[in-house]
């Protein structure tokens, strides 16, 4: 691992660090989420719901997702480090509880036993892209096992929103679009965009934990 990325590592561990101690003094409610998720399901439980801004993408999965990195998001949302209007908006509206009980409810959504697959060999363009970022250092094992919860898993997650989101960490100074986070942005901007692509592409063909379950209410 290069010198930079060493750094980047460094300052994820300790940001890590201070949000799981932060993260322990509310426990989430899975239960009580049910009557808080309506804002959430006409978007993450509709298969194939696709966003329009800043370009057409599938929402992402997020049943089965890490409940730390969901509140890791909803928090980075509310503080601005994310600018996504829309998410934004919904994330100011939620209390430390209300993103506590909704992230466990998304974690254990839908989940079945997983499934154990050696995954396809990326090919060798994609598999120095991964190591020039030292992607599995985070994401782990098949890009589903990370080294901590308060980081997503990723594997299987939609290619066309894998790809939006990993541009938006490029963007700077823009009001209503992007992402800021240290580690995510020196990473992000070592590639061009078909570089992402091409990693979005592969890591959305893994086999991975996350999914759609849709709703009752839009079967």
């Amino acid at each position: 691992m290069n010198q930079f990325l060493t750094s980047m590592f460094a300052l994820a561990v300790a940001s890590v660090t201070a949000f799981s101690a932060h993260a322990q003094e509310i426990k989430g409610d899975a239960k009580a989420a049910e009557q808080k998720i309506a804002m959430c399901i006409g978007c993450h439980g509709i298969k194939g719901y696709q966003a329009s801004f800043p370009e057409v993408y599938r929402v992402p999965m997020i049943s089965g997702q890490n409940a730390k990195y969901i509140v890791s998001s909803l928090n980075a949302y509310q503080k601005g480090e994310r600018k996504h209007p829309t998410m934004r908006g919904i994330a100011t509206s939620l209390s430390e509880q209300d993103i506590a009980d909704m992230a466990a409810y998304y974690e254990q959504h839908g989940k079945t036993e997983p499934v154990s697959k050696t995954p396809s060999a990326p090919d060798a363009k994609v598999s120095a892209l991964l190591q020039k970022g030292a992607c599995v250092s985070c994401h782990g094992d098949n890009f589903s096992k990370p080294i901590d919860p308060s980081y997503p898993k990723i594997a299987g997650q939609h290619k066309d929103f894998l790809f939006v989101a990993l541009k938006s960490y490029k963007v700077e100074n823009q009001a209503t679009w992007g992402r800021s986070n240290g580690v995510m942005g020196g990473i992000a901007k070592q590639y061009s965009n078909a570089e992402l692509k091409a990693l979005a592409g592969y890591i959305a063909s893994l086999d991975g934990d996350l999914k759609t379950v849709p709703q009752s209410r839009f079967r």
